[in-house]
């Protein structure tokens, strides 16, 4: 089942064209992968999801429904969330205060406090410590459950292993499979490509604001991946993978 479906969409600032003529879709159950250097459009294009910026053009349908025009509160109980870049948690808020504003607009399902502290067990013993006082990586952690709490269908996560040592990203990246299994598909911007490239299903690489090429990890080749990375001659958006 189709769960969202991007449709030739462009995002404006100003004058300048952020996104252009982008079109994916994400898959019930699936997780998305977008790549991309800086600068590529790729937290553009999470914010015009989550409806803080607004498309110049095109079309966002959400489980059968146009969203386009749709605030971004409508959206979360639609059954979206973004985890934003820089997690942007409440700093005067404790750990489980920052967890319950996420289930401000909360919709049915399995997400509640007991489950977000069962995928996070340090939550449950730290609720009620300063957000303020957590490393870079427990702040991204909360910042995923307080998504989760209000029980999207989809969750967007914006430069999830931005500023993270390596086991850090490990062990967040661990938790996406439990998250899947309950039911949320995930659309997330990631600009460390082997692990984009571990963990998603589909993956598209982003360059000036275009999808230029995408498809499973398996049936592309690094080449492919590098040449759309640095825009090295522009692979077209579905081209059909070289084999090895």
């Amino acid at each position: 089942m189709t769960l969202l479906s991007v449709d030739a969409l462009d995002v404006h600032y100003g004058q300048l064209q952020a996104i252009r003529d982008l079109s994916l879709t994400v898959e019930a159950g699936q997780v998305v992968a977008m790549i991309g250097a800086n600068g590529a459009g790729k937290s553009t294009l999470l914010r015009a999801l989550a409806g803080s910026n607004h498309p110049s053009g095109g079309t966002i349908t959400f489980a059968g429904v146009d969203i386009t025009r749709v605030p971004a509160h409508r959206r979360v109980t639609s059954g979206i969330a973004l985890v934003p870049e820089g997690r942007r948690l409440f700093r005067s808020l404790t750990v489980e205060e920052n967890l319950l504003t996420g289930a401000y607009r909360k919709r049915p399902g399995p997400w509640t406090l007991e489950r977000v502290y069962e995928m996070f067990p340090w939550m449950g013993d730290r609720r009620r410590q300063s957000s303020a006082q957590l490393s870079g990586g427990e702040q991204q952690s909360v910042a995923i459950g307080r998504a989760l709490m209000s029980n999207p269908e989809l969750i967007l996560i914006d430069e999830l292993s931005l500023g993270l040592a390596p086991v850090i990203v490990r062990r967040i990246y661990g938790v996406l499979p439990t998250i899947v299994e309950q039911g949320t598909a995930a659309l997330i911007v990631e600009q460390d490509v082997s692990q984009a490239l571990r963990v998603a299903d589909h993956v598209h690489c982003l360059l000036e604001g275009r999808s230029v090429l995408d498809g499973a990890p398996d049936e592309l080749s690094t080449e492919q991946i590098e040449h759309a990375y640095f825009g090295i001659a522009h692979p077209s958006a579905h081209e059909t993978p070289r084999g090895d």
